[in-house]
């Protein structure tokens, strides 16, 4: 393409080839545990979540 974009098409509903339903995943089950939180401590910890992401959260897509 002349932009160097490239589409592709996932199937309908496949969140093992959508990589941010991969992150999410990971997110809600192995790093943090959001069931509980109130408003202002959900923003708190999404909020930590994302500045660590890459350094102290990491996934491997291989």
């Amino acid at each position: 393409m002349a932009q160097g974009l490239f589409l592709y098409y996932l199937p309908p509903y496949s969140p093992e080839l959508n990589r941010i339903e991969i992150l999410w995943k990971q997110a809600k089950y192995f790093w943090r545990r959001f069931a509980g939180l109130k408003g202002s401590e959900l923003l708190s910890e999404v909020e930590s979540l994302m500045k660590g992401f890459g350094t102290a959260f990491t996934i491997n897509f291989v």
